[in-house]
């Protein structure tokens, strides 16, 4: 087997696990990396073949912009305080446990090289939880949170992890040169990342197509990524930047089928590359295991101890800090998302799953120093950094539902039920105002318009049918039923068209572009 089919094989994974998942109740990152692990155990499967500096620029970029579209700019600015508590305070703490421990119990670890570990494994991996989290239910502050963390926070673990990294290889160490080398991350990263975000902005503008506009957003997080990594700034920071920038936008709301076919091409994407990034976690068992020697059980144990370490620390680090995130909103009178229970804690603080980012980063680590000699312990900070990755992705996405479904933490269907209404009231009351306004300027006939009323009001009571009293609700039912039934006849006729169609494609003398050209008009009108 060579590389080529054992990627075919990780896209054919990615795709099966997501059904396999929602009928096993499991998250599908995690039974990708699970079946990378089976494959890693295969005597004919080879040895990964990535070189670990392009992980990163090629998985984290596509992945990050795909988990800003789910999000936006105001909800993240409404939780700062939480977000930053996680995003940034914490990762700076667990990079300080790891490495204190790492270096007390691994011998001929020096404390730079520890702390690349710590920075290494302190980030919860941005893919895995937003997947995990969005299919249990959780309370929608809940994910906000989750999302805002795992999106910020490689940032900072990265920006550590080249800090530790040039401190083991030089040997040299200064506090100002860190915390420069951190600001002047993050400035070059949200310039690069609003220029991108604004080039982006004006071609999508002149590129009027809505498939050359999906190709375009799918080359900008990239751009936006290698740019600000060769100006030595955050890549991922950037990335963030542009995509909150241009999300921001306003769209065209006309654009139906553009957005419906972004947003498609976008979760194809989304899940391709999530199932290569995790099956790439299991897979790489082939190497870390390979650098053991016979001291397996050993490495093992340091592992454990580095686990214990991570897992711990977030809970004592989380129980504070959000009691201390409910005292602030008391006392401001604002609104932050933040657990609301200890039960909610609990699950915040059991879904923090190391993944790719901890992955790109161990297997990046040089062989040497900058005198030549080896990098001191690379192995076994590689060992014990896949023992982290392994054992929270695995053991915590495995047992994360189980533990939501124990503890009764639900999302407030009630609230989202209430927002939903005033939605559908407020997209009615919109459609009416428009109906006037042509109604004056055309003089409608009085039967077309009370047909448009009518029209309006069905179409937001099937958003959210508790705008309706029972009778109007029962009449906009039989209304909605008559609809289908029309529906369907009008499917079946455009079925026949299609087919007639496509019959004419193989006769002799017809243009295929032509063919093609009339049938996309049927498939639009299909669509409608």
């Amino acid at each position: 087997m060579d590389q080529l089919v054992l990627l075919f094989l990780l896209l054919l994974g990615a795709v099966v696990t997501v059904p396999l998942g929602e009928r096993l109740g499991l998250p599908a990152p995690v039974l990708m990396t699970l079946f990378g692990i089976v494959m890693a155990l295969l005597p004919f499967v080879p040895n990964v073949d990535v070189p670990p500096e392009l992980v990163l620029p090629l998985v984290l970029p596509p992945l990050l912009y795909a988990s800003v579209q789910r999000t936006s700019w105001r909800q993240f600015a409404a939780n700062w305080q939480p977000i930053f508590l996680l995003a940034v305070a914490l990762v700076f703490v667990t990079t300080a446990a790891v490495a204190a421990v790492a270096h007390a119990i691994v011998p001929g670890l020096p404390l730079a090289a520890a702390a690349a570990l710590g920075a290494l494994v302190a980030p919860p991996d941005p893919v895995a939880a937003t997947a995990v989290a969005g299919r249990l239910g959780l309370p929608r502050r809940m994910v906000s949170i989750l999302e805002g963390e795992g999106l910020f926070n490689d940032v900072t673990a990265i920006v550590l992890y080249h800090v530790a990294i040039a401190a083991a290889v030089t040997g040299t160490f200064t506090w100002t040169g860190a915390v420069g080398e951190l600001v002047l991350s993050a400035v070059v990263a949200v310039v690069v990342g609003v220029a991108v975000a604004w080039t982006a902005g004006r071609l999508m503008g002149f590129v009027a197509d809505a498939t050359l506009q999906i190709g375009l957003s799918l080359l900008v997080p990239f751009v936006s990524y290698a740019l600000a990594d060769q100006l030595r700034g955050s890549g991922v920071l950037a990335v963030l930047t542009t995509a909150f920038h241009l999300s921001e936008r306003t769209a065209n709301p006309d654009d139906v089928s553009g957005r419906l076919a972004g947003a498609t091409f976008w979760e194809i994407v989304d899940t391709l590359v999530t199932g290569i990034a995790f099956g790439l976690i299991g897979l790489e068992l082939h190497t870390v295991f390979g650098t053991s020697e016979g001291r397996a059980w050993q490495m093992l144990g340091w592992g454990a101890a580095v686990v214990a370490v991570v897992v711990f620390v977030r809970l004592a680090w989380l129980l504070p800090a959000a009691w201390a995130a409910r005292k602030i909103r008391e006392a401001t009178h604002n609104h932050p998302e933040i657990p609301g229970s200890l039960r909610e804690t609990i699950v915040m603080w059991w879904a923090g799953m190391r993944g790719v980012a901890s992955v790109a980063l161990a297997l990046a680590i040089p062989f040497e120093t900058e005198d030549g000699s080896p990098f001191p312990a690379r192995d076994e900070i590689v060992f014990i950094a896949f023992v982290v990755i392994l054992a929270t992705l695995v053991l915590q996405g495995l047992t994360l539902p189980w533990l939501v479904s124990r503890l009764g933490v639900r999302a407030d269907t009630e609230a989202e039920k209430s927002l939903e209404r005033e939605l559908a009231i407020r997209a009615t009351r919109a459609a009416r105002r428009r109906l006037e306004e042509i109604d004056a300027a055309e003089e409608l006939p009085e039967e077309v318009r009370e047909l448009l009323v009518r029209r309006a009001f069905d179409m937001g009571v099937r958003i959210s049918p508790d705008m309706a009293d029972e009778e109007r609700r029962a009449a906009v039912a039989q209304r909605v039923e008559r609809g289908r039934r029309v529906r369907r006849v009008q499917e079946e006729m455009l079925s026949a068209s299609r087919q007639a169609v496509l019959a004419a494609r193989k006769e002799p003398g017809v243009d295929p572009e032509v063919v093609d050209r009339v049938l996309r008009e049927l498939d639009v009108r299909s669509l409608r």
